[in-house]
C-alpha cells in the first residue's frame, strides 16, 4: 500500500506553504507500511525558532484553507520541533539542531521517499 491521493494533495499544499516561509531540506516519507494511522511524514527545517513557528503557522493556515483540520499540534510555544497532525499527513517542522539530533530520516530509513516538487528560486547575488 502507498500514500493516498488525498495525502499527496495535502503534501503538495504543505510543501508549498513551507517553501513560501523559507522552509529548507523538505523530505517526504511514505509511512503507510509501518504506520496504520498516517500516510506521509513531511520533514522541514527552519533556521531559527521564529522561522520554525512561521513555517508551521503557514502550513496549518493553508491546509485549513484547503479544508483539512489539524487533529493535533504540539511544540508551538518552544519553536524547536512543531508537530502538525492532519491525519493522512503529519508535518514535523524542526529547528536545524533538533533535526540533526533526532534524525527522523534515519529512524524511518526503510520508508520510501516521496519527491517534493517546489518552484525554482532565483539565487540572490
Amino acid at each position: 500500500m502507498s500514500a493516498s491521493d488525498h495525502a499527496i494533495e495535502l503534501l503538495k499544499t504543505a510543501a508549498l506553504a513551507a517553501d513560501s516561509k523559507g522552509g529548507e531540506d523538505l523530505v517526504a516519507l511514505d509511512v503507510t507500511q509501518p504506520l496504520p494511522l498516517a500516510d506521509i511524514f513531511l520533514l522541514v527545517t527552519g533556521r531559527n525558532e521564529r522561522n520554525v513557528v512561521a513555517i508551521a503557522g503557514e502550513i496549518e493556515d493553508r491546509l485549513i484553507e484547503a479544508g483539512s483540520k489539524p487533529l493535533r499540534r504540539e511544540g508551538r510555544s518552544e519553536g524547536r520541533w512543531i508537530l502538525l497532525d492532519f491525519g493522512d499527513l503529519v508535518v514535523h517542522v524542526f529547528h536545524e539542531e533538533e533535526r540533526m539530533y533526532y534524525a527522523l530520516e534515519r529512524l524511518w530509513k526503510d520508508c520510501p521517499v516521496i519527491p517534493v516538487e517546489l518552484p525554482a528560486h532565483e539565487k540572490r547575488a
